[in-house]
């Protein structure tokens, strides 16, 4: 019998300005079989020059660094060709809403404060690097969705959404909710590769890089509410 092809672990690039926080970071990753730390970087300036050198899976971002910050790093990131795969999830110690909101904008895939303990901090990187979105328990929904409405242009939204059809609206609508693919299958009665495809497809006419950038599109259309 073949035996199972051996399954690449996932590449992370640490990024903060404090030494012992990297430190500390990459000795948890590394004692993880499926989970490689490739680099650290101590700005947003190096961690850009790093992320198109090491091409990592998941850049864990500080958000407050010399040079350049973590929100600018991630924005640059996300518009670089060749890494629209690489994944950035911001940690901080800051929870205010404006960073959580701006870092999505950025193109954050997800956010994580970094008094989260390890178990949820290996989730996080887990979760991100396999494309979907991530929210610290903390940095509620409501607060996210008060920040992107009042940015929307009122006539805007409707114009935006136009793209979509009405079934891709109602996944819109769900994955701005939080679900996943399996639980939109359930409630549409969609199987979860439909449920995937129609996501896909939203993603593809919206310009959404990931599912969190159509969280916050989901927000500031209103297709979901506090």
């Amino acid at each position: 019998m073949n035996a199972s092809p051996a399954v690449e672990p996932i590449r992370v690039l640490l990024v903060d300005d404090e030494g012992l926080v990297r430190s500390g970071f990459r000795l948890l990753l590394d004692a993880e079989d499926d989970i490689t730390v490739v680099g650290e970087a101590v700005n947003g300036a190096d961690a850009v020059e790093q992320t198109r050198v090491q091409r990592p899976d998941v850049v864990l971002m500080d958000i407050r660094m010399p040079t350049m910050d973590g929100i600018e790093a991630t924005r640059a990131i996300a518009s670089t060709p060749g890494l629209q795969d690489v994944r950035v999830l911001i940690l901080t110690t800051y929870d205010t809403d404006s960073y959580v909101f701006e870092g999505l904008q950025a193109g954050a895939s997800g956010f994580l404060l970094k008094d989260a303990g390890p178990a949820e901090l290996l989730h996080g990187i887990r979760v991100v690097a396999a494309g979907a979105a991530l929210l610290a328990p903390r940095v509620t929904r409501r607060l996210i969705a008060q920040f992107a409405t009042r940015r929307a242009a009122n006539g805007t939204a409707e114009a935006r959404l136009a793209v979509l059809t009405g079934r891709e609206r109602e996944i819109l609508a769900l994955v701005g909710q939080g679900l996943n693919n399996d639980e939109i299958g359930a409630k549409l009665f969609l199987s979860p590769a439909t449920a995937r495809t129609h996501v896909s497809h939203a993603m593809g006419k919206l310009g959404a890089r990931d599912r969190a950038q159509l969280v916050v599109i989901a927000f500031q259309t209103g297709l979901v509410t506090p």
